[in-house]
């Protein structure tokens, strides 16, 4: 089975060539917009996807769980600071995402092709969750601060 890193090595190569076409047609920040645009996309309906096949309520130990899938190949090193249902924080310190795009020669697009995707495959899990991050290893970081909640649902009649 391929990993997430992995895919999104293969991802990158292919965008980038996109990306290249759409800059020099359209410039750059049109042809960041654009490539953006289709990742949030993507990352929304996987995140809808992911919450489908887990059947069951959604919440952030679940959540964290899920993070495994990222981790693999050594692909991130996460510093966890609160596992709760409704509060997940950790630091994100070594991530091998940022590593490959800059070997790929894409780094000016990584934002793009990962941590853009993160607040929004979140969004596609659970629309009520919410991501707060103020720095990223790609944005030149020493890490990734991620910060998620997710409101508890009121039952009450």
């Amino acid at each position: 089975m391929t990993t997430i890193l992995e895919q999104r090595r293969i991802e990158a190569a292919f965008a980038k060539k996109i990306y290249d076409v759409l800059e020099a047609d359209l410039g750059t920040e049109t042809a960041r917009r654009l490539l953006g645009k289709a990742v949030i996309d993507a990352a929304r309906a996987a995140g809808a996807e992911f919450a489908d096949k887990a059947g069951g309520p959604t919440d952030l130990l679940a959540f964290a769980d899920l993070l495994s899938l990222w981790q693999k190949d050594d692909a991130l090193a996460i510093d966890w600071l609160t596992v709760e249902p409704g509060v997940l924080d950790f630091n994100v310190t070594r991530c091998r995402y940022a590593e490959t795009y800059r070997e790929l020669g894409v780094g000016e697009i990584g934002d793009l092709l990962s941590c853009n995707r993160d607040g929004e495959f979140c969004t596609g899990y659970d629309p009520r969750m919410q991501l707060t991050r103020t720095q990223t290893i790609m944005g030149g970081a020493s890490h990734c601060d991620f910060r998620y909640t997710l409101p508890k649902t009121d039952n009450a009649s």
